[in-house]
């Protein structure tokens, strides 16, 4: 990897939007040890703020917050020409709410607690489709990406 590489990957920003305090801490201590940038807030609200003032890559979002959910949030952000890589989290396993996310336009679930190996797997992926994506829409629209 050229040091290019690292420096876009050091500029990137992963928002995590959940109420739960202890998804907050792990994801804290898992991402210190990357060159990603973490942001927080509990409310889809706060969410939606962050990201059009960030222009957050990959937001991870617990299924369930106060003031909405995952899909509030894919909706809102559907319009976007950037439009942020959604990852749900979950404490259960559920392969409805997995398919639900895929097709409804999400990119994965994550399952919490938080498993170190797993979050950066899932993030360097979600990164990665998204720049792709940019990719595609540069070159589809005849601009430089």
């Amino acid at each position: 990897m050229n040091g290019n590489s690292l420096d876009s990957r050091a500029s990137v920003s992963v928002l995590l939007a959940s109420p739960v305090e202890e998804d907050h801490s792990s994801l804290r201590e898992i991402l210190a040890r990357s060159p990603w940038r973490l942001i927080e807030t509990r409310t889809c609200q706060g969410a939606l703020t962050l990201i059009k003032r960030h222009g957050v890559t990959v937001v991870i979002c617990e299924k369930t917050l106060p003031d909405g959910n995952w899909r509030t949030l894919l909706g809102a952000t559907a319009d976007m020409p950037q439009r942020p890589q959604i990852i749900v989290t979950s404490r259960l396993a559920d392969h409805h709410l997995w398919v639900d996310v895929l097709e409804l336009g999400g990119y994965d679930l994550l399952m919490t607690p938080f498993d170190p190996t797993e979050v950066s797997r899932v993030v360097s992926m979600a990164l990665f489709s998204s720049r792709r994506a940019h990719t595609q829409r540069a070159a589809s629209s005849g601009t430089a990406a």
